[in-house]
């Protein structure tokens, strides 16, 4: 990072700017959630066109807020800056100064001038060329304008000037801002898909909150050590984390005494969705995310799924419906929840699964198997009067 005192970041953000007369909603939305998680490490933040901005207190922790900017959606990069007044001689020296400290790291360089301010007297091109005549004269560098070893940025704003350099340039994961598009919750079974499911979701600018249906013949601290888990890192992509946390056993045992085999699976799962639905009734939710791929497992075949579906009164989204599980892995491995889904933990569909269950599940036969059970209703309510909430 800039080896010269760091002032400032700035930050870029790219499907907000496709929002036309709402983008303010999204940039309001994408500052406040900055604002939140970097209050320990800025002294304030503002926008500029195209942009924001935010003023360090100091420079000591540049580690720290660059893992939360990264795993901040809405995003899209960020450069670590210095500022300078918005006159040629100033941007021509602080350019020079930067160059400078990093004379050992490059051998060649570029300047990129970009002005959303249009009124300053010199074109990008002429800025460039302006820019870097004092570099290219006293440290002997050649210019190169692809692929430069060394590229410093000059943004030219309505009130002030950035300098920064791909060296302190990262990119973020890009999408919308946490919140601005809606609550959703998400079914959290403790393995691969569902936390990758959750944070696909935050990306497309949704609060999460997670649930967890338990067998109670699982025992606290293996939720502590693994689902606990898991929302811990969570909670890097939107900020404050909901768990709750709702049994299962005593639907548990009416679905083993009353359920055949092959079908288990599937009554299970449509049990869970009216939990979950009337949780986000509760929480005023919009819809239910799975973790759900086509194929994957015998209760994902489109057959299943159009059975389990059918009981959802919200809509049902799966944001890794048609990856294969070597994508969802390789998200899973970068947000940092690969490890903790991996660890062994025998959820509730291991105690549903039969030896050979049902692929082709028919809507007509789980419905009148279910009809051998007294008040669905009333289960699914005393379940959710046992759940314990848990907030990361």
């Amino acid at each position: 990072m800039l080896s010269m005192k760091t002032t400032h970041v700035i930050i870029h953000y790219s499907e907000i700017g496709i929002k036309k007369s709402n983008r303010f909603i999204f940039e309001n939305a994408l500052l406040k959630n900055i604002n939140i998680s970097c209050k320990d490490e800025i002294l304030s933040s503002f926008k500029r066109y195209g942009r924001l901005i935010l003023v360090l207190k100091d420079d000591s922790n540049l580690d720290t807020l660059k893992t939360i900017l990264e795993n901040t959606p809405g995003i899209s990069s960020f450069s670590f800056s210095c500022s300078c007044e918005r006159d040629i001689k100033d941007i021509k020296k602080l350019a020079y100064d930067i160059a400078k400290s990093r004379e050992k790291d490059f051998s060649n360089f570029r300047i990129t001038t970009t002005r959303s301010y249009k009124k300053f007297p010199l074109t990008s091109q002429e800025a460039d060329a302006e820019i870097g005549s004092d570099i290219f004269m006293h440290l002997k560098k050649a210019v190169k304008l692809k692929g430069a070893e060394l590229d410093i940025g000059v943004e030219i704003t309505e009130k002030e000037v950035f300098v920064y350099t791909n060296k302190d340039t990262f990119k973020g994961i890009g999408g919308l801002p946490v919140g601005s598009t809606g609550k959703l919750v998400c079914s959290l079974s403790g393995g691969i898909d569902s936390p990758v499911s959750g944070y696909m979701l935050n990306k497309r600018g949704c609060k999460v909150i997670y649930v967890h249906i338990q067998s109670n013949n699982l025992v606290t601290k293996e939720v502590e050590d693994k689902i606990f888990k898991l929302c811990n890192v969570l909670k890097n992509f939107q900020g404050n984390t909901k768990l709750i946390v709702v049994p299962f056993s005593d639907i548990q045992k009416q679905l083993l005494m009353l359920v055949p085999a092959d079908y288990r699976m599937i009554i299970y799962r449509r049990f869970m969705f009216r939990i979950i639905n009337k949780i986000a009734d509760i929480e005023n939710a919009l819809g239910i995310i799975t973790g759900d791929s086509v194929g994957q497992v015998a209760s994902q075949t489109l057959e299943n799924l159009n059975c389990i579906y059918e009981v959802s009164k919200l809509p049902v989204i799966s944001p890794l419906i048609g990856l294969n599980k070597d994508e969802i892995i390789a998200i899973a491995q970068k947000i940092g929840t690969y490890n903790i889904s991996i660890a062994p933990y025998p959820d509730c569909c291991s105690f549903m699964v039969a030896e050979h269950p049902k692929t082709k599940g028919r809507l007509e036969d789980v419905k009148y198997i279910e009809n051998n059970i007294a008040d669905i209703d009333g289960l699914v309510d005393d379940a959710i009067s046992k759940a314990k909430t848990y907030n990361f």
